[in-house]
């Protein structure tokens, strides 16, 4: 399956968390699907701040505490089950990096202005007419994509563009 990575940046510190946003409605519309989508955000002092979208170790606890009582109610004690399958799913979850890489993101968003923004997206797949009508004259310049120039001339287009105006009915 080929994955498309797209950065785009912006002078405003909260327009990359609300683009991530609208990413997030058109991925539960099944017209996108994101295999990760971060939000870099270089503040006024120069330091950058990532916003992830997944807590690894939140989930690998969960799913090691259900793998964990799964296993306490077949060999062992429940609840030390649970609490061994918790342990060893946070520490799972913290070690494993998925989707985009730390350091790739640190490193991208040592470009952008002090107060501005960028969202980081690995794109699995998407409706990109659809796509592209919903992010239309939302601005943001293009730093960094692995989509053909064509693609990303089109792409840098539908972010120029002027949002249609409604006609009264």
């Amino acid at each position: 399956m080929s994955h498309h990575l797209v950065v785009i940046g912006y002078d405003d510190p909260h327009k990359a968390e609300e683009i991530r946003l609208e990413l997030l409605k058109l991925q539960h519309e099944y017209l996108i699907d994101l295999e990760d989508a971060v939000v870099a955000v270089k503040k006024p002092d120069g330091k950058i701040k990532l916003n992830q979208i997944i807590n690894l170790p939140a989930i690998g606890a969960v799913e090691g505490t259900f793998w964990g009582l799964l296993v306490g109610l077949l060999f062992l004690s429940p609840l030390l089950g649970a609490a061994v399958g918790a342990a060893s799913g946070a520490v799972a979850g913290a070690l494993t990096d998925v989707g985009v890489n730390d350091d790739f993101i640190k490193s991208l968003a040592q470009t952008l202005k002090p107060g501005g923004s960028a969202l980081i997206v690995l794109v699995r797949s998407a409706t990109p007419d659809k796509v592209a009508e919903r992010l239309q004259g939302t601005g943001g310049t293009l730093i960094k994509t692995s989509l053909t120039h064509q693609d990303e001339a089109k792409l840098q287009a539908v972010l120029d563009a002027c949002k249609p105006v409604p006609q009264p009915v």
